[in-house]
């Protein structure tokens, strides 16, 4: 019976506050809008930064995913320099990854599921009157399309004869197709390149450009054998793609093609590797340290905001106290208890507090809407976001109520009825 009573305490304690709070607000409004106008400047500065955060993290993360994560890359430079210790003039002088290099890592991997290689030009393809500046014409082995995502939306992929072959076949991106062949059905004609005559066998699916600006809707696939005839690819960057078994940790796989790699080049064990293994996690790891720059920037920034807030809550506070002496001094007469008065005040600086934040909130809901709408970028105000922008509001009024609610539960019954007379 006693643990009711104290449910029903509460929650008439949480009423009262409410009613308060909401007095407040409407009583004095211009005093108690420029007060909670901090803590919706606060809120609104910390949760759109994360706003922004999570979504470009989102796209981020959703772009380096389609690289692959049990993907590792071959490749004369590494995505991450090695510093002040090994200059850059030291990678240049590196080798190019090779087709003998993708050869021999096919034939001796055993963690591997599957081994590639590509290289990349940027040519102008033209088909009868149409043509296309700067696409990216790219020479693929047979087994890209096991180590690399896409999915076509017309015709084939090379086959395993047409590849050793050097036919002169090509797969192309959506937005060449619809752009070289507007009436349709690219499939089995032809576009000219290098000035060579090519038949697409292939049209991939339209995808959209990712965070990073790649998208396969502009490439065209030539099989590197034939391509190689077109281009010579020891003077051009190159990549030899490995995918790992399932099961196979990325680790593993590093170390077993670093093993490879030097025992392919002939290197001793004294030199320096002449080679990058790269791999995703490089990319993901460069831009949480970014994102942790940004998350701290804007907590410092709204940090201000809510200090500036928290001052505005608390001068509302002491002068609710002040205002209702008389009316604590009669409740603590009757009987009520010092933490009756406390918690009544506390409950009313949160109220207050959490009126400023969910003003922050629905802003920038409204934002995220109309940048949505009007850009090509996604912005999403998460669950997490919200309940994070509740809380803070929630904490700020706590600790802003503590000292008006302090002052107000510790006055004495007496001098508090006549300090109101």
């Amino acid at each position: 019976m006693e643990k009711k009573n104290e449910v029903i305490l509460i929650l008439r304690l949480i009423r009262e506050s409410f009613i308060f709070a909401f007095q407040a607000v409407i009583v004095n409004k211009v005093r108690t809008v420029l007060s909670l106008l901090g803590i919706t400047i606060g809120i609104f500065c910390v949760i759109s930064v994360f706003t922004v955060f999570d979504s470009m993290e989102n796209a981020i993360r959703k772009s380096i995913a389609s690289l692959g994560s049990n993907v590792l890359y071959v490749q004369k430079w590494p995505w991450q320099m090695g510093g002040g210790d090994y200059p850059w003039w030291k990678y240049w002088q590196r080798p190019e990854a090779s087709l003998e290099d993708m050869r021999e890592l096919e034939r001796r991997t055993t963690l591997g599921e599957a081994v590639s290689y590509m290289t990349q030009v940027s040519k102008t393809v033209k088909a009868g009157s149409n043509y296309i500046e700067n696409v990216a014409v790219m020479g693929v082995s047979h087994n890209f399309d096991q180590t690399w995502k896409f999915e076509l939306s017309e015709g084939r992929y090379f086959s395993p004869i047409e590849s050793a072959g050097g036919r002169n076949i090509a797969v192309v991106g959506a937005d060449i197709a619809s752009n070289l062949f507007p009436e349709g059905d690219p499939v089995g004609k032809r576009i000219k390149i290098f000035g060579r005559n090519i038949d697409v066998v292939g049209v991939i699916t339209k995808e959209g450009e990712d965070f990073f600006g790649n998208s396969n809707d502009n490439v065209v696939y030539l099989p590197v054998n034939y391509f190689k005839t077109l281009v010579d690819i020891r003077d051009i960057g190159s990549t030899v793609i490995v995918k790992a078994k399932p099961d196979i940790s990325n680790d593993e796989l590093r170390d077993e093609l670093t093993g490879l790699m030097r025992s392919i080049r002939k290197l001793k064990p004294s030199a320096e590797d002449n080679f990058a293994i790269n791999e995703t996690d490089i990319i993901s790891k460069g831009f949480d340290n970014l994102f942790a720059v940004i998350a701290t920037v804007g907590w410092i920034i709204g940090g201000f905001s809510l200090l500036v807030g928290g001052f505005g809550i608390a001068n509302i506070m002491f002068v609710s106290v002040k205002e209702r002496t008389n009316i604590i001094g009669i409740q603590k007469a009757l009987g009520a208890k010092n933490y009756f008065v406390l918690l009544q005040f506390l409950f009313e600086a949160i109220f207050l507090s959490l009126i400023g934040g969910l003003f922050g909130l629905i802003i920038i809901f409204i934002l995220t809407i109309i940048i949505s709408n009007t850009t090509d970028f996604t912005l999403t105000l998460t669950q997490g976001n919200i309940i994070l922008g509740i809380g803070v509001s929630a904490l700020i009024g706590l600790i802003s109520g503590i000292l008006p609610a302090w002052t107000a539960a510790k006055l004495d019954p007496v001098d508090a009825m006549r300090s109101g007379q």
